[in-house]
């Protein structure tokens, strides 16, 4: 995976909350220059949240959209957008704490179905599970701030795909992991779902 500087980073994170600002808050906010790494196609989310709960979280798990663009069309989707909260208001913004993590490409697990938690490293990896009709996504974050073991984590995962816990066991799911780096505007209490 290429890796952002810290200054891509903090720039990464700017651009969404602009875009917030802009298109939500309505205020006259220009949208930062951004370095020539941010025209390559990358897969990001961008993860709202409001003293320390999910606000909305939605992002492109593949590289479909040059980095800037992602960025841009994920922090305006995740704010009006994510079908589990109402839009976001602007008198919200300033309650709002945003995060920006920027994806590797997601590669199948290539192992037999019952050695993929063994494949999995919490705290590394993100997971998508694919399979029956449907596809859940959960970031590398979020084990880890629920304290998951890696079963647990493949179990939450078939869940978020509305699928039963445990279907990472049969060959009919596919189950894919990502790595992402993660830039935010400050630290967030523990406790949410992406």
């Amino acid at each position: 995976m290429e890796v952002l500087t810290p200054e891509e980073g903090r720039q990464a994170v700017r651009l969404a909350r602009c875009v917030l600002e802009k298109r939500i808050g309505k205020r006259d906010v220009d949208l930062p220059p951004l370095p020539p790494r941010f025209s390559k196609k990358r897969g990001v989310f961008v993860t709202l949240t409001e003293r320390g709960q999910l606000r909305g979280c939605i992002g492109f798990p593949t590289p479909v959209y040059p980095l800037g663009q992602a960025i841009c069309e994920a922090a305006y989707a995740a704010a009006v957008q994510d079908p589990r909260f109402p839009p976001v208001r602007a008198e919200e913004l300033p309650l709002l704490r945003v995060e920006v993590t920027v994806l590797s490409v997601p590669t199948p697990l290539t192992c037999r179905p019952d050695e993929r938690p063994e494949k999995v490293l919490v705290g590394t990896h993100g997971l998508i599970v694919r399979g029956m009709g449907r596809s859940g996504l959960l970031l590398p974050q979020v084990p880890v701030e629920w304290g998951w073991n890696a079963r647990e984590f493949l179990d939450h995962t078939c869940q978020k795909a509305g699928l039963p816990a445990g279907c990472w066991k049969t060959g009919a799911v596919e189950v894919l992991t990502f790595e992402g780096q993660i830039f935010s505007e400050e630290e967030s209490p523990r406790g949410r779902q992406a």
